[in-house]
């Protein structure tokens, strides 16, 4: 053979090159679980309460009321076929056997999609104004957008174990990007003359930020927030499998045993939640003629 006369290591890997990316990464974990308890404790404890006061009042009011409310606001938010449109959604998933289910995947989804705007777009206006923090960041979110869904399960499990408090960090580290990103996006797109203008008529920094850039961003930022609550609908079902509960779970169940009907039914169902939610934040920032 013509690659006999090269030598060994251009032939077979040396094992001894190998990185050791995996132990350098488990090592860092375990620094991070030791020294972060207290953090950690702390962290869940807040985002229990929070996702258990969403469940609650989700799970608490009627459905037929719960349908009543969304009509109203999909009507003030994007006029009557929405408001109709929302209504009858809501009704078939009460109408499958789904209601309780999907309370649980609405209310983790909105405490993801509100933690994504708490965090995403302040970090976003950060990284508008200091491109040094830009510069860093944007390779995180790379990473964030590129890895498969399934890796952001294993850190919070070691750090949290099984149940909803994972379920929903993993949600939420797999969700927030496009926030961030299109807040950062937004801001960047203001036209220069129109900060000059703002700027020659005394304006503050601040007064620059929530008159003019935020107002104006508003659209793409809203963008970002309508892809952040569709990423957090599609890990639903991959968060089932760590304690997640809700939609996710029919899901779950349906392919494990072979059950078509109840995977579609619990499919049907998260794409109605889909749509209504979709077209909810699409039109929060264009009201109705």
């Amino acid at each position: 053979m013509i690659f006999s006369i090269l030598p060994d290591f251009l032939i077979e890997y040396p094992s001894q090159w190998i990185i050791p990316l995996s132990s350098w990464i488990e090592d860092a974990t375990d620094i991070i679980i030791e020294r972060g308890d207290l953090l950690w404790s702390l962290m869940a404890s807040v985002l229990r309460f929070t996702l258990g006061e969403a469940n609650a009042i989700l799970s608490i009011l009627p459905w037929s009321f719960m349908i009543v409310i969304f009509v109203i606001i999909g009507t003030l938010i994007g006029g009557r076929s929405l408001g109709i449109g929302t209504g009858l959604g809501l009704l078939l998933i009460a109408a499958l056997g789904m209601w309780d289910l999907a309370m649980i995947t609405l209310a983790l989804v909105l405490v993801a999609a509100f933690l994504s705007i708490v965090i995403g777009i302040p970090l976003g206006i950060l990284m508008s104004r200091y491109e040094s923090l830009n510069q860093i960041i944007r390779p995180v979110l790379d990473l964030m957008q590129t890895l498969p869904s399934f890796v952001y399960l294993i850190p919070v499990v070691m750090i949290f174990s099984i149940g909803r408090i994972p379920a929903l960090l993993a949600t939420f580290i797999y969700s927030v990007p496009p926030t961030i990103r299109l807040t950062n996006l937004g801001i960047r797109q203001v036209p220069e003359d129109v900060l000059e203008a703002g700027l020659s008529l005394g304006s503050s920094r601040l007064q620059l930020l929530t008159k003019i850039q935020l107002p104006l961003a508003l659209p793409t930022i809203m963008a970002g927030v309508n892809q952040t609550v569709m990423m957090a609908l599609a890990m639903v079902v991959i968060a089932s499998m760590i304690g997640a509960g809700g939609l996710g779970v029919e899901v779950l169940r349906g392919v494990g045993q072979l059950d078509v009907g109840r995977g579609f039914v619990g499919g049907i169902c998260i794409v109605i939640l889909a749509i209504i939610i979709d077209r909810l934040t699409q039109e929060a920032v264009t009201p109705p003629e």
